[in-house]
Order: C-alpha cells, then sequence, then structure tokens
C-alpha cells in the first residue's frame, strides 16, 4: 500500500484555468488553511502563471499554489499524481480525458476527486480500477460535484437519522430539485453531447441502473413506478410541494446505492432502501412537458446529425456564465425518507433540505475543494474502507459539517 504523507503537496488541482477549476482555485485561495501546501496544474504554464497572478490578487494575504505543468500522457501524469496527497481533476469529458488521470492515481496510491456527471464512464472505472486502488489505498471518488455529492450526502444524513432516531432502516427516500436558478456550462453540454458519442444506449442504460456499480449483492425488492407515472412522468408528494416530475438527476441513483453498498454491506441503510429523484413542476401541465420534452430530446440525440449540429452552435468548452450574471443564483433540493418500521406508534418519515446561494459551478468547486481537505486532513469512514473507488457519502459527517460551515444549509428533521 502506498504512502502519501511525505508528499510535496497536500492538494492538487488539474485543469485550474478551466471554468469549474478556477472555481475550485478561487475557493481554496480564499477559505482553506493558509498552511495549506497545495498547486495549481494543466497542460499551459503560462495560463497556469496568469490564474496564480489573478489568485494572488484574490487573497493577498496567503502565497499563491506552486505551479505544476502535465500532460495527459501517463507518465507524466503518475509523476504528478506521486507529488500529492489528493488529486482533484476537472479536465472533462472524463470519458475522453479522465481514464489516465484515474488510472494515475490508482496505481500510485494517490487519493482523486473529480466532477463529472458520466455515470458509464464511472462504471467502466469501478470495474476496472477499483480493486487496483483498494490494494493501493487510494480513495477514489467520482462524480463529488453536483451530480452527486448533494444527493449522496443528504441520503446518507437521512439514512443515519433514522437509525438514530428511530433505531431502524430506511425504505424509500423521494428526493426533488424543489427550486433553482441557473445554466449549464459549455463543458457540462459539450460532455452530454459527446457521451452519446462514446456510448450506445445498450451502455447508458446498463451503467444507469439502480444497482449497476453496487459493491454487494443488491437486496431483492418488490417495487415499481405505478403504470399512471411511467406514462406521464408524474408523482405527487404534497410535502415536496406537490407535482413532481422526471429528474435530470438520474446520474445519482447509481451513486447512492453503491454508498447503500459500501456502508457495512447495506446493513447501516437497511435492505428495503431505495432513492428516487425528481424535480418539483408548478402544474400537471409543465409536468407533462418536461416529461415528453426529455422524451423527445433523449431520441433526438441518438441522431448524429442533431448531435453534430448541437456542438457546432453550443457554448464552447471552458465557458459558462460571469459572476455578474449568476451573482442570483441559487439551487435547493428537498427528500423524504420513509423508515422501515411496523411500529404504529413510531415516526414514519424524516425530511432534510440543502439549500445554496450561487452557481451550480461555485457550489462544485466547493464541494470538491471541501472533500479534498477531508481527505487530506480529516479522518472519514472512506480512510476506515481502506481505499477503493468510494461516494461522495463515504466523507461522512465531517465532510458534511465542512459544507455547512461554507455556507450550504443542510437541515434533516423527523416529520410527524
Amino acid at each position: 500500500m502506498a504512502t502519501t504523507k511525505a508528499r510535496q503537496y497536500e492538494i492538487i488541482v488539474f485543469g485550474a484555468t478551466g471554468y469549474t477549476g478556477k472555481y475550485t482555485a478561487e475557493y481554496l485561495t480564499t477559505s482553506s488553511p493558509t498552511n495549506l501546501k497545495w498547486a495549481i496544474a494543466g497542460r499551459s504554464e503560462s495560463k497556469l502563471k496568469d490564474l496564480a497572478k489573478e489568485l494572488q490578487a484574490l487573497n493577498p494575504n496567503r502565497s499563491p499554489p506552486e505551479i505544476e505543468t502535465s500532460s495527459l500522457e501517463s507518465a507524466s501524469l503518475e509523476k504528478l499524481a506521486l507529488k500529492t496527497k489528493v488529486l482533484v481533476t476537472t479536465v472533462g469529458p472524463y470519458h475522453k480525458y479522465g481514464t489516465s488521470v484515474l488510472a494515475a492515481c490508482a496505481e500510485t496510491g494517490t487519493h482523486y476527486l473529480d466532477v463529472t456527471g458520466e455515470i458509464p464512464w464511472v462504471y467502466d472505472m469501478v470495474k476496472k480500477y477499483h480493486d487496483i486502488a483498494k490494494q493501493t489505498g487510494a480513495i477514489i471518488i467520482p462524480q463529488c460535484g453536483v451530480e452527486s455529492a448533494p444527493s449522496d450526502l443528504m441520503c446518507w444524513a437521512l439514512v443515519n437519522h433514522i437509525r438514530e432516531t428511530l433505531h431502524t432502516g430506511t425504505g424509500e427516500i423521494v428526493y426533488s430539485m424543489h427550486d433553482m436558478k441557473g445554466s449549464a456550462s459549455g463543458g457540462t453540454l459539450s460532455t452530454i453531447l459527446t457521451l452519446f458519442d462514446r456510448y450506445g444506449l445498450g451502455e447508458l442504460a446498463k451503467s444507469s441502473a439502480r444497482w449497476s456499480i453496487s459493491a454487494v449483492q443488491p437486496p431483492k425488492q418488490d417495487y415499481s413506478k405505478s403504470l399512471t407515472e411511467r406514462l406521464t412522468g408524474l408523482r405527487t408528494v404534497d410535502d415536496l410541494g406537490g407535482t413532481l416530475t422526471d429528474s435530470l438527476q438520474s446520474v445519482d441513483i447509481p451513486i447512492v446505492h453503491r454508498s447503500w453498498s459500501l456502508y457495512d454491506e447495506g446493513r447501516l441503510y437497511g435492505n428495503k432502501f431505495h432513492f428516487t429523484p425528481y424535480m418539483r413542476a408548478s402544474g400537471v401541465l409543465q409536468g407533462l412537458a418536461v416529461h415528453f420534452a426529455m422524451g423527445f430530446g433523449l431520441l433526438a440525440l441518438l441522431l448524429p446529425p442533431v448531435r453534430w449540429l448541437l456542438q457546432r452552435y453550443v457554448t464552447q468548452p471552458g465557458s459558462g456564465a460571469t459572476k455578474e450574471q449568476t451573482a442570483k443564483d441559487f439551487v435547493e433540493w428537498r427528500a423524504i425518507a420513509t423508515a422501515d418500521s411496523t411500529d404504529p406508534t413510531a415516526p414514519k418519515r424524516a425530511s432534510a433540505r440543502w439549500r445554496f446561494e450561487g452557481s451550480l459551478y461555485h457550489m462544485t468547486g466547493i464541494l470538491v475543494a471541501e472533500a479534498a481537505l477531508a481527505i487530506a486532513r480529516d479522518e472519514t469512514p472512506a480512510h476506515g474502507m481502506g481505499g477503493g473507488v468510494l461516494t461522495p457519502a463515504t466523507l461522512g459527517g465531517k465532510y458534511l459539517d465542512r459544507m455547512k460551515a461554507a455556507g450550504v444549509t443542510v437541515e434533516v428533521a423527523t416529520m410527524p
């Protein structure tokens, strides 16, 4: 098992000059401990030097990060990985540029974080590198940004709340994007389009299945959506705002269920646990419109000419809304968990709320930066698991506390 104790840096941010990478570097500059040993990395030394000057101006009271250059060749990435305890990469699309970075970390025992939402690629990485990372002790956590850290942490918090207060497992968690204001960056849009070039429909479906990356055999469960919901995409949950419809966060489902499997082989969450994401609609008509728009949109993306046109005319990777344009952005998720209890006198449900005032990309920068700090400086459940391809929830309560301290509102409570 490799050791990271004597390495030059605690954290390296690879891809720091990109849209999300810059948010991450700025957050570490303004909010991390001043004795943090860290560096920004990428392929262009000149761009990195320009960024370092910007970071110095952002916080003149601390030294700027060191600068490291690396190509995407395996030898160069291994050399970079051996310099740090934790490597954060924001270079996507990950199915194009991420495999060699993750492999270098897994093989050198370097802890790794990314902000992908590309579940087919994550599926491949679990199959190829989990055992290698387990042998070297590398904590590998993909999807540690807006996909899928908030949902994974909220589910973990609800499961623990129900265990501690109701002394039982959890059944279904219904999770909803309650409200948001924001837009996608060019990198996000490009990734969605190129996924359909790289993966076939069968691969997309297989990797997105509920238990596709579970570390243990999943429980036998008998549940399914009603025929009406399958046809319309609609579900009514009064305590989550009424009408719910299809969610773009289906990529969270395999991650949350992998967390189920990593905590005591599912015993913490319980054998009836399952997670269902939605988004709140203003009414039935909007919900139906979203459902059918997503269906037709998926069909359109299967056509290569459509993808070619969109790639030619959508916002380009590396670009996105300015800070002035995102000044009033926000996002809020809510969730309700049902306890696996037959006691008629006991409370049966718990609720959770997560809210952030700012852009999704700003929050992603905070999420991955605080995860890196938690790995570098805290003792988390992930450390106790001994490495492997893990999940955001395996960073546990200390990570959640870090997010609260960073300005995220997280509330968990028993419902009557």
